[in-house]
């Protein structure tokens, strides 16, 4: 499915096409090292360069027979050449070519990555500035717990994102390396300056050390990169699902004309696109696994990895994606509704401000634990009213926690009327979310 609907740009990057150019591409910059190097002359290196090709039903063919596939497709390469073709290849072990060429993918794949990031979190800041002040209630173990703003919940998501763009990008230092120091990475066949030259050809830098493979905790360090990415689309994701109950309907994923929620029940308007992140924020994750335990290969190398890296890397990329893409739709597009924040909010009846009740008490010489009973046996009146079917306001538009503190006694020994009303003002927990916004965003 995500295949189907991916963006072409990245699935570009995983087609058999993209893998051998990148094959002949490394290939071809190994000629052209050979050639600098003084080995390989000139009419060879420019004849190599400009016809070097391949076929891919041709090389498709000669691996039913070789049962190798850099061998079958460095016969198609020299089926394209003459004898020239003699030093594609020279001096080069398979895993210099694949190794080297993945990184040329991994490359490719992560700037799209980082733009989707950079695209999300730019999405993001728009719609915090939309719902700075957008009042709404906080919640903890998913009760109601004090006012905060919709916006503080974005900027969340933002400082988040933000952090993943600093990890993606460290990330693509460490993977973007590639080697060609030969079959047991000792150099023994080619100068180091080959894989140097190769390297600076393609625009990687020369892995430090190599035996016949590039490490694979760098392709480790890739996957829980993509994994940490999908885990915090899938955290945006829940919350929106969360807001789109309809007892609750504080935001909705926007509904396109002619869409449909239900076979059965013509009203549905469900959360489909934040329920297929999470299924996806799943498969990603599900892949640092193999990726770690591809780390431990026998001595200098096995290809106990080749299997797993087939899968996880394109469906890894591809998925990441994809998931990055809808995600910024969704925001984009995301329904806010303050009105029933405001009335979430109100709905417990006042008893968002206890703490800020409870804290006033100390000021006034009475110890937390006769304030914490002071304020909470109120609380749990109101809780009692609402059980009952009693409004949490009453039509001077007071809620119940209020009338219930107001009558106490032994508060209003404590604390006068106004004092009592003045913790009621919801203005109390907004003062500071203009320097939140400044330590998240910056000046703007």
């Amino acid at each position: 499915m995500v295949e189907r609907y991916a963006r072409e740009e990245m699935k570009s990057k995983w087609t058999m096409q993209a893998k051998y150019q990148a094959w002949l591409d490394v290939e071809i910059a190994a000629v052209k090292a050979w050639n600098r190097l003084g080995l390989i002359p000139d009419e060879d290196a420019d004849k190599i360069e400009k016809n070097a090709s391949f076929d891919i039903d041709r090389i498709d063919e000669i691996e039913k027979e070789t049962r190798h596939d850099v061998i079958a497709f460095l016969t198609s390469v020299a089926e394209s050449l003459g004898e020239e073709s003699r030093w594609v290849h020279y001096g080069m072990t398979s895993s210099d070519t694949i190794d080297t060429a993945v990184a040329l993918q991994i490359r490719d794949s992560l700037k799209l990555i980082i733009e989707d990031v950079k695209t999300i979190m730019e999405t993001i800041k728009r719609r915090a500035m939309e719902h700075k002040l957008t009042l709404m209630v906080g919640r903890s173990h998913g009760i109601h717990g004090e006012p905060i703003t919709f916006g503080l919940v974005l900027a969340i998501w933002y400082d988040e994102m933000k952090r993943h763009l600093a990890n993606l990008e460290e990330t693509f230092e460490v993977i973007n390396v590639g080697k060609v120091s030969g079959a047991m990475g000792n150099f023994a066949h080619a100068p180091m300056e080959l894989e140097e030259y190769v390297c600076e050809e393609l625009g990687l830098k020369p892995a430090p050390v190599s035996n016949q493979v590039v490490q694979r905790d760098r392709y480790a360090r890739l996957m829980t990169t993509l994994a940490l990415i999908a885990s915090t689309v899938e955290k945006i994701a829940v919350n929106i699902r969360h807001y789109q109950r309809t007892e609750v309907y504080e935001c909705e994923e926007y509904f396109h004309k002619g869409q449909k929620g239900s076979s059965a029940m013509p009203h549905k308007r469900n959360p489909v696109l934040s329920e297929n992140l999470t299924g996806l924020a799943r498969m990603v994750r599900s892949y640092c696994m193999p990726a770690m335990e591809n780390v431990a290969l026998w001595h200098e190398r096995d290809i106990s990895h080749s299997s797993v890296e087939r899968f996880i890397l394109p469906d890894g990329f591809i998925t990441a994606d994809f998931m990055l893409m809808r995600l910024n739709g969704l925001l984009d597009k995301l329904l806010v509704y303050p009105e029933n924040m405001m009335k979430n909010l109100n709905l417990t009846g006042g008893l968002v401000f206890s703490q800020r009740v409870l804290l006033e008490l100390p000021k006034r010489g009475v110890t937390r634990e006769d304030a914490y009973k002071i304020v909470q046996r109120n609380a749990m009146k109101v809780w009692e009213d609402l059980q009952h079917g009693k409004p949490a306001l009453n039509e001077k538009g007071e809620s119940l926690y209020l009338q219930y503190l107001l009558a106490d006694e032994e508060l209003r020994s404590k604390l006068s009327e106004e004092e009592i009303r003045d913790c009621f003002d919801y203005n109390y927990y907004t003062k500071n979310v203009d320097r939140i916004f400044e330590r998240v965003f910056g000046k703007q």
